[in-house]
């Protein structure tokens, strides 16, 4: 391709449209007008979608990067305080691995290094969250710098990518010869025939193998591999924390999370173990706290990830498998013969495990059919179940709320249940939803929250109904930070500070601001709500007043009661 004269700003967004950029989440400033003055001419190939603070914006490019499994783009318009917005969003997409390019201004190269306006040293502030930042040196390269952020984001275990251009950089023509479409699809390794061989014989030889899979299923879209995996070798599988959706919901084989975020059943098959089977997990913090707790010392363990440096990292290996996922199972498929339900030697412990699922989600649609108000959100819960479309998706917050719904939504098509992570972000959900709509048009989108953690990020209702996004949040108010207030009841003696909340009626503000607004007060009528804003297809808050005895305490290893 012959190269072509064109402004900088236009090379950076050819760029964009090279990596096959199609939708743009961004919030405009000085720093980067030329990019934006491009944008306006490619109106009907990129949309570009404003938000109201850049940390929400980078929230909705991480969700649009795990859903579509391509970089999500945030165009930071101002160099200095719009940057150093993106530091807790781009914190959140590593800590998630999600693929995220973010395209940011700096000071002009002239004033650099002089305390000048609005000068931050963006390359130290982004190093510590990103998996790369990169600084432009010469206008001509400006494209160079956004094809290659792409290939860094997507390529291995994925990640942020920032990319600094100093403002007066725009401000040149160059010659540019830009793809006409980059390939970003990066195959990642497969296991070799001898480890397939070695991971039969230790299979094999178990008593009660578990097999315990984590993000990586989804990025490798794998989920269909690994029921069919489940069921040919009649293994029960469970999932990390955050990933309850690797399987859906209904797969009997499904024991969802294991750990403090999960479920005692869940918990109980990585306790009585003798060999886990991990695929595309790290065995991470919120899954294990490091420790034996919910994960048994005595068995043997296969780790299979994309990335060397998580194998045998916090638990010594049997095998470790520096592969990508979806190839290992195809592999291990190929070299397993079935093994009927009757006859596997693990058959008292499926039977078990079987009878245990099912007293604990006729325990849990018990919770969810108490009558009383405020009501529990084991109720809210409930109700999404009834009413939500089987291909929905689910964002979560960090807290109590997060931490009581992170297995009892209906997940069912992955990936369905994008959470902070091990990042632990409050103020993550409904933002996430946002970007998830963008990325998924055609499934539901559906944020459950606290009170506060939507207050911090209440303004993107505008977004929403600005771009015309049908997201729907549903906002459990208890009048509390619901974590906090429950360690200050368990660990502090009901000495309470800080810890209550004041909102307004959040249904009322998404009216004003042109979305449409529910407040239910009796069992029932979350699921009415939610039916009805589906049904409606605009941006709608679901405002439901929840129980504030109902919170939880997760953080039990770190904090000791007062006498």
């Amino acid at each position: 391709m012959a190269a072509k004269k064109m402004r900088c700003g236009v090379a950076a967004v050819e760029a964009l449209r090279a990596s096959g950029v199609t939708k743009v989440f961004g919030l405009m400033g000085s720093s980067t007008l030329e990019m934006y003055d491009a944008l306006y001419d490619v109106k009907k190939e990129i949309e570009y979608i404003g938000v109201r603070h850049e940390n929400c914006g980078m929230h909705m490019a991480d969700a649009y990067g795990r859903v579509t499994q391509t970089p999500g783009v945030f165009i930071c318009g101002q160099a200095g305080p719009g940057a150093a917005n993106m530091v807790l969003g781009l914190a959140q997409a590593k800590f998630a691995y999600s693929p995220v390019v973010a395209i940011t201004g700096l000071a002009s190269t002239e004033h650099l290094g002089r305390d000048a306006f609005q000068e931050i040293d963006q390359n130290t502030l982004f190093l510590p969250v990103t998996k790369r930042v990169m600084t432009v040196p010469r206008p001509e390269r400006i494209p160079e710098f956004i094809l290659e952020a792409f290939r860094i984001a997507n390529s291995g275990r994925r990640g942020p990518v920032v990319v600094n251009i100093a403002r007066d950089l725009f401000n040149h023509s160059i010659d540019a010869d830009i793809p006409q479409r980059v390939n970003l699809d990066i195959k990642p390794p497969a296991a070799d025939p001898e480890t397939l061989v070695e991971m039969r014989r230790l299979i094999l030889a178990a008593k009660k193998p578990v097999i315990h899979a984590g993000a990586g299923i989804k990025w490798s879209r794998a989920s269909g591999k690994l029921a069919a995996l489940a069921e040919k070798l009649q293994i029960p599988v469970t999932s990390s924390a955050g990933h309850a959706d690797i399987l859906p919901m209904d797969f009997q084989l499904h024991a969802a999370g294991v750990g403090p975020r999960g479920n005692p059943v869940a918990s109980d098959l990585m306790r009585e173990t003798d060999l886990i089977i991990a695929l595309g997990t790290r065995l991470g913090f919120n899954t294990t706290f490091y420790k034996y707790t919910d994960v048994s010392p005595t068995a043997k363990i296969i780790q299979v990830d994309i990335d060397a440096m998580a194998l045998g990292r916090y638990f010594p290996t049997a095998l470790a498998v520096t592969a990508d996922v979806g190839s290992v199972i195809d592999g291990l498929a190929a070299v397993m013969q079935p093994i009927a339900a009757d006859v596997a030697p693990w058959r008292a412990r499926n039977e078990a495990y079987f009878k245990a699922r099912a007293a604990l989600w006729a325990e849990r649609e018990a919770s969810g059919a108490r009558t009383g108000t405020p009501m529990h959100p084991d109720v809210i819960y409930a109700e999404v179940r009834k009413a939500a479309p089987r291909n929905s998706i689910f964002t979560l917050d960090a807290g109590t709320t997060g931490f009581q719904a992170t297995d009892q939504l209906p997940c069912y098509e992955a990936p369905a249940l994008l959470t902070p992570l091990d990042c632990g972000m409050v103020g993550f959900s409904y933002s996430a939803a946002i970007g998830a709509k963008v990325a998924a048009p055609h499934r539901a989108a559906i944020s459950l929250m606290g009170d506060g953690g939507f207050g911090m990020t209440m303004g993107e209702m505008t977004t929403a109904v600005a771009s015309n996004i049908p997201a729907i949040g549903i906002v459990m108010d208890n009048g509390t930070w619901g974590s906090e207030i429950a360690y200050q009841r368990d660990f502090y003696q009901e000495r309470y500070i800080g810890a209550h909340v004041h909102s307004p009626r959040f249904d009322e503000v998404m009216k004003l601001t042109g979305g449409n607004g529910y407040h239910p007060t009796a069992p029932g009528e979350t699921a009415d709500a939610l039916r009805d804003a589906l049904k409606a297809g605009k941006p709608a808050i679901i405002h439901v007043k929840v129980d504030p005895e109902a919170t939880i305490s997760f953080r039990k290893d770190a904090l000791q009661k007062r006498a």
